[in-house]
């Protein structure tokens, strides 16, 4: 079994799953909890992220099959996607390449929000490139929401994860990110409003902390 990240709520291992290999998402035990209110709320969280990684390839925004849940164990067998992570091939990519791959995110972004589905962990880490594609991974915060705070929120995770990581590229990341997004989500302009709204409240907090 070979570890590829060890989280506060899961671990993320390779291993063989019908003679194939797979990637396994498997939910930690938490002690401080009871019992059973732990073996219900990690349940209750891998049967959420299956779903909503089914809900997001049904709409074109591609995600790692699933093969295989485990639910009393809470462990999900999907596809190891082997491909370049965003956050490493934005460090060395071109301007062209840059705009081209932004586009994908904003695009998938915009399908995602279209069906109120909040990824909850939108940074240039989790999103993948294999070739041509963009898959997106680790939707284990994600939820279905109808707000566009929720959206908001959403997309300046996005926005704060590419000004910490990526902040030479910044403008041209976002610009193309937006440009895409509006063309796909027709509510885009209320949850970019939103966004903005967001970044002001964050200064306010921010000034108001250094007087």
């Amino acid at each position: 079994m070979q570890v590829i990240k060890q989280g506060a709520e899961a671990i993320l291992y390779i291993n063989s799953y019908e003679d194939q290999e797979v990637l396994v998402k498997e939910r930690i035990r938490k002690n401080y909890r009871i019992t059973q209110i732990d073996e219900v709320i990690r349940k209750t969280r891998t049967r959420r992220e299956v779903s909503l990684l089914t809900d997001a390839r049904k709409i074109g925004v591609l995600t790692p099959t699933i093969f295989h849940v485990d639910y009393h164990k809470c462990k999900i067998y999907m596809d190891y996607i082997k491909g370049t992570v965003m956050k490493d091939f934005l460090m060395s990519a071109n301007e062209s390449q840059i705009r081209k791959a932004c586009d994908k995110i904003g695009t998938s972004i915009g399908k995602l929000h279209s069906i109120d589905l909040i990824h909850g962990d939108l940074t240039t880490s989790n999103m993948i490139l294999r070739g041509e594609e963009l898959f997106f991974i680790d939707f284990g915060l994600g939820f279905h929401s109808k707000r566009i705070e929720d959206k908001g929120v959403d997309l300046n995770l996005l926005y704060e994860a590419l000004s910490s990581t990526h902040f030479r590229i910044l403008n041209l990341c976002w610009e193309a990110i937006i440009k895409a997004y509006r063309k796909e989500f027709k509510n885009a302009d209320a949850v970019i409003d939103k966004v903005n709204e967001i970044e002001a409240r964050g200064r306010y907090a921010k000034r108001k902390g250094q007087v």
